[in-house]
């Protein structure tokens, strides 16, 4: 009998970190973060569009826990925390696992049934 479990959902940081990465522009400023700290400035640069709107991405990024900043005189400059991504990296590994394994156990029975008729619904019968 097949069975069948509803995915888990995320948890609420794993949630905040895919939404933060769910928008290009702020995907873009964490690939420059990569390379290290940066000024608003220096993220807002080349993207197009205002300052006010790139400091709105960066609060969402830094409510994920994946951008960290701190203000020195007039500079904000802001910073990656890769930290954040391992409970991501965590969840999409568990759901790579568990699709392995299915792969793998539908390899076994393909394997060990190879001549089997057709199912029904195969493409060649279509």
């Amino acid at each position: 009998m097949l069975q069948y479990q509803l995915p888990q959902q995320p948890e609420p940081e794993v949630a905040l970190v895919f939404h933060a990465l769910a928008d290009p522009s702020r995907r873009s400023m964490v690939d420059r973060l990569i390379s290290g700290p940066a000024s608003v400035s220096e993220l807002a640069a080349p993207l197009r569009m205002s300052l006010p709107a790139v400091v709105q991405h960066l609060h969402v990024l830094e409510d994920s826990g994946l951008v960290r900043s701190r203000k020195l005189g007039r500079v904000r400059t802001c910073s990656i925390e890769p930290a954040a991504l391992s409970g991501a990296e965590q969840w999409i590994a568990q759901r790579r696992k568990t699709w392995e394994q299915r792969l793998d156990r539908l390899g076994e029975f393909l394997a060990e049934h190879p001549d089997e008729p057709d199912h029904p619904y195969s493409r060649s019968e279509r």
